[in-house]
C-alpha cells in the first residue's frame, strides 16, 4: 500500500504542474516519503485545486470524517496543503510543489535537523529533475518583474499593476515569511551574501493560512512598504506571477539562489521571459562612472561605453530598477517600453497564453 500510494502521489503532482512537478526518479520518492506519511499521501491524492470541506474529502476516500479531519489538520500545519475559511466553513486545497509545498516548509525560518534534511532532499530532487528533463526552453513568461515605481521617469503612464503599492493597498491580510530559496541554501551551508531573509510577502487567503499555520507574521500596510524598501536597498528584485490581478505573493529575489532568476538566465534572451516592461535611462551629466549599477545588476546587463556611461543589453535587462535604486548620483530613471504587452489578467488567462505559445 505504501509504495502504491506514493506512485499515485507522483501522478497527482504531475497534474498539479508548477515547477518540479512529479517525475518518476528515485529522488522523488525519497523526498515525498519524508514529507508525507502514507496516510497523508492518500489524503493528498484526492485534494484538488478546488477548495473542499472535510466531509466531501472523507466521502471521496470513503473514510470516517473525524479521522480525515485530524489528518488534514496535521497536513495543513506541515505545509502539505492549504486551508482557510470559506463562507464560514473550513476548506482544504491541494497545492503543487512550487509555488506551494516547497516554500511552505521554510517560511518560518527555522533551522532544525529536519529542515536541513528536507532542504537537502528538495535540492537533490531538483538537481536530478533538471538533469533528466534537460534545459527548459521557455515560450511564455510565467513570472514578471515589478519595477520600483519611484524610479520611473516623469511623464510615463504607470499602470496600477506596475506598482507594488497597488497590491498592498488591495489586501487587508498581508504576511511576510522567510525566502524559500535563500533559506534552503543557508540550510545547505551555502553563502547567502548577507541578503535579507524575511522579505517574501503573501496576500489574502494565502496570508491568512501562512499566519495561522506556517509561523509567519502578519503586518500592516506600512510595515509591508518597509519590507519592500529594505529589499530595494539590498538590490533584490520584486517578482510575482505574470498576471495583473489576484496575485497571492510578491517575492524579493536575488541573482544567486532564486530558481526563477536562475532559470531565465539560462535562456538566450532572458529579458523575454522575466521583465517589468521598463528599461533604464542614464543621464551622462549626472553619471560619475562609479560602476555601482554594473555591480548591482542581477542579469549582468550593464557595461560602460566608450564615454564611461553605462549601456544596457535589452536582451538581458529585467527592468527591475536595481541599478536605479543603488545609483549614488541618481543618474538612472526607468522608462516604459512602448511595445511591451499587457500581462494576462488572471491564472486562467496565463495558462491559456502559455498553451498558445507552444503552437507558435
Amino acid at each position: 500500500m505504501s509504495s502504491e500510494v506514493y506512485k499515485q502521489l507522483l501522478e497527482v503532482m504531475k497534474r498539479r504542474r508548477g515547477a518540479y512537478a512529479g517525475m518518476d526518479i528515485p529522488e522523488f520518492y525519497e523526498l515525498v516519503e519524508e514529507l508525507f506519511t502514507p496516510e497523508e499521501a492518500e489524503v493528498n491524492n484526492v485534494l484538488t485545486r478546488k477548495p473542499a470541506a472535510t466531509g466531501d474529502i472523507a466521502k471521496e476516500l470513503d473514510r470516517d470524517e473525524e479521522e480525515i479531519q485530524v489528518i488534514l489538520e496535521v497536513m495543513a500545519d506541515k505545509g502539505l496543503c492549504k486551508t482557510f475559511m470559506q463562507n464560514g466553513v473550513r476548506v482544504y486545497q491541494g497545492v503543487p510543489f512550487i509555488p506551494g509545498i516547497f516554500e511552505y516548509q521554510f517560511m518560518d525560518g527555522k533551522s532544525t535537523d529536519r529542515h536541513k534534511k528536507i532542504a537537502g532532499l528538495i535540492h537533490a530532487y531538483e538537481q536530478a529533475y533538471q538533469a533528466a528533463a534537460g534545459e527548459t526552453k521557455m515560450t511564455f513568461p510565467i513570472s514578471r518583474v515589478i519595477t520600483v515605481d519611484r524610479t520611473i521617469e516623469a511623464g510615463n503612464t504607470v499602470h496600477t499593476y506596475d506598482q507594488v503599492a497597488t497590491y498592498i493597498d488591495k489586501y487587508d491580510s498581508i504576511a511576510v515569511g522567510t525566502c524559500y530559496c535563500r533559506h534552503a541554501a543557508k540550510l545547505r551551508d551555502e553563502d547567502v551574501h548577507d541578503m535579507p531573509m524575511d522579505v517574501c510577502m503573501w496576500f489574502g487567503s494565502m496570508a491568512e493560512y501562512a499566519i495561522e499555520r506556517l509561523g509567519v507574521r502578519g503586518m500592516s500596510k506600512q510595515e509591508a512598504m518597509d519590507v519592500l524598501n529594505t529589499s530595494e536597498e539590498a538590490g533584490l528584485i520584486h517578482m510575482s506571477r505574470n498576471t495583473t490581478e489576484d496575485i497571492e505573493f510578491i517575492c524579493n529575489c536575488d541573482r544567486w539562489h532564486c530558481g526563477t532568476v536562475q532559470g531565465v538566465l539560462k535562456q538566450s534572451k532572458p529579458a523575454l521571459f522575466f521583465n517589468s516592461g521598463y528599461q533604464p535611462l542614464f543621464d551622462p551629466d549626472l553619471c560619475t562612472a562609479c560602476e555601482t549599477c554594473i555591480e548591482r545588476c542581477p542579469p549582468e546587463a550593464l557595461t560602460l561605453d566608450d564615454n564611461d556611461v553605462p549601456k544596457v543589453d535589452l536582451d538581458r535587462c529585467f527592468g527591475c530598477a536595481v541599478c536605479a535604486t543603488g545609483c549614488p548620483s541618481e543618474a538612472i530613471v526607468m522608462d516604459a517600453k512602448s511595445d511591451f504587452p499587457v500581462p494576462p489578467k488572471d491564472p486562467k488567462e496565463l495558462v491559456a497564453a502559455i498553451k498558445a505559445s507552444y503552437t507558435k
